[in-house]
């Protein structure tokens, strides 16, 4: 089950599935509808997503729900794909909580998020091969992004667990918090998202997200002024620097 409320201008998303929070069907095409209904909603700056309880964010894939039936595993596989894709090109910025156990398909959703802080007792992982599979939702693809190629294949092709420590010291994630600080933590950093221009943040994300894309290098340059100019068309880009200007926090419109 999926939970979620918003708070300000941070949406806060629960995976609910005890005892391990596991991933059905069901709940995927929950989350793939929610971050599209998010994203039309422009108050919506940054969304944290974790896992309900102490142990685990999630252990990934309910691999009873499908086990041997092909037709079965083809429609799981589709719903993490359009899940986790979502993810990656939301509008807002996404923020993963790891409060524990980030197996699998729990793992592929913290890297389809933009940001990730763990806390001190995450276990991750990508264990897929050891039971016949790959990692098929977007992990493949995700990790060596942020870990290279090394790192990936060391996860992915020797089983090799990471933990907390460790993850942070290969650039898998951009901070280790406490036992039950995690989502504090993501909070304060959706709060200072919030004091961003969010279209600015917007067309960052997704110039970032140019080298993921294989966008040849020269357009990436080309778009990242014609991004400049475009937020002249926007009235925040005037507050921005009244604001600055006048010392002053802005008053985003974000229209």
């Amino acid at each position: 089950m999926i939970h979620h409320r918003t708070e300000a201008h941070t949406a806060f998303i629960t995976l609910d599935n005890p005892p391990a929070n596991t991933w059905t069907p069901e709940d995927l095409r929950t989350l793939e509808k929610l971050v599209v209904e998010l994203d039309t909603d422009r108050s919506v700056y940054a969304a944290v997503i974790t896992g309900a309880g102490e142990k685990f964010f999630s252990a990934g894939a309910d691999l009873k729900k499908f086990a041997s039936d092909k037709a079965l595993a083809r429609h799981f596989i589709a719903c993490f794909g359009a899940a986790f894709e979502a993810l990656m090109n939301a509008r807002f910025v996404t923020i993963a909580a790891i409060n524990g156990y980030a197996m699998g398909g729990g793992l592929e959703c913290c890297l389809a998020c933009d940001l990730r802080i763990a806390e001190s007792h995450a276990q991750m992982a990508l264990p897929e091969p050891s039971v016949g599979l790959l990692p098929g939702g977007c992990g493949t693809q995700n990790l060596p992004a942020l870990v290279g190629e090394g790192w990936a294949k060391r996860m992915i092709l020797a089983n090799e667990r990471v933990d907390a420590a460790t993850a942070l010291r290969i650039g898998l994630v951009e901070e280790v918090a406490e036992k039950g600080q995690g989502l504090a933590r993501a909070a304060a950093l959706a709060e200072r998202v919030a004091t961003l221009s969010p279209r600015a943040v917007e067309y960052c994300k997704g110039l970032i997200h140019n080298g993921r894309n294989a966008v040849p290098r020269r357009a990436g340059l080309a778009l990242e002024r014609e991004r400049f100019m475009d937020l002249f068309d926007h009235s925040d880009q005037q507050e921005g620097v009244t604001a600055f200007l006048e010392k002053r926090p802005p008053a985003w419109r974000n229209d």
